[in-house]
């Protein structure tokens, strides 16, 4: 059996956020408790399982996700790490493909230039997600917030079934300045009930970005400190942002962790289209 690592929401390698994927043959799941240790194995942010269906079922794969600690209810990175391991491996058809998964049902994904790429080492086309949006609510600022994060929030919001916090700051610097005291947003995170902390602002005034807002995303309780590319997080930074700008075409966001990456979102009503690109770093065989 083959493990890939891909670097997803970047088109160079070592930026962006890595990602295990594992295709795995036609039958019944492995054992959860093989899953989880194979992904805390490899260690990285997220490994994503990718089970064939058989002809005729609602959908072309099953997928699970799992963190070095536990299984994560949906994950984009790692989604769109995977089509990219379908494309390359020559498993896409043409069309769209579909994923059956646990919580955030059936998710469909689109791979620009997928016919004929298996083995090319030239740069692969963008791909699209199609994942559930997960609107904001305002909720007063959590007590603790502020000493856990370093800053005090303009706002609080809910984020639903997503299950994050999302704490809005008044720039781009005060995101990017970011020092949170991790084990407090942990605690945080577990007295809460939530995956973890999203922090975002508006991108700086008048700089030739390229993109609209920046982000970053927190959840050590989850096994993962600081995520660099949180594509499940912008199902909620795509609503919220698009209601603050005005704005219902595309808007991009770049995460500003250590390894950053752009992910472009655009609302189709109770959906989000979630764009990018992604880069095979590794090839192994798994030997047990």
């Amino acid at each position: 059996m083959r493990i890939q690592v891909v670097d997803a929401f970047t088109s160079r390698p070592f930026t962006g956020n890595p990602a295990g994927v594992c295709l795995l043959p036609a039958g019944p799941w492995p054992d959860d408790a093989w899953l989880g240790q194979l992904a805390a194995e490899l260690n990285h942010p997220e490994t994503a399982f990718a089970l064939p269906l058989p002809a005729g079922a609602e959908a072309d794969w099953e997928i699970r996700w799992f963190t070095p600690l536990v299984e994560a209810n949906l994950c984009g990175h790692a989604t769109l790490a995977t089509v990219h391991t379908l494309r390359r491996a020559g498993l896409l058809t043409g069309g769209p493909v579909r994923f059956l998964s646990r919580s955030g049902g059936l998710l469909t994904a689109w791979a620009e230039g997928d016919e004929g790429n298996e083995g090319n080492e030239g740069e692969d086309g963008e791909i699209t997600l199609d994942f559930p949006s997960a609107p904001t609510s305002e909720v007063p600022i959590p007590a603790g917030l502020a000493d856990a994060l370093g800053v005090r929030p303009e706002a609080t919001f809910g984020t639903g079934a997503l299950g994050d916090l999302l704490a809005v700051l008044p720039d781009e610097a005060a995101v990017r300045a970011l020092r949170p005291d991790l084990a407090a947003i942990a605690a945080l995170s577990l007295r809460e009930e939530w995956r973890g902390v999203i922090v975002t602002a508006p991108a700086a005034a008048g700089a030739e970005s390229g993109y609209d807002f920046v982000s970053r995303f927190f959840a050590p309780a989850r096994g993962i400190p600081e995520d660099p590319v949180t594509g499940s997080a912008h199902t909620a930074l795509a609503p919220y942002w698009a209601a603050r700008l005005g704005r219902l075409d595309a808007l991009t966001g770049l995460q500003a962790s250590g390894r950053p990456g752009r992910v472009k979102v655009a609302l189709q009503g109770d959906r989000v289209l979630l764009t990018g690109r992604a880069v095979t770093v590794l090839e192994a065989t798994l030997r047990v």
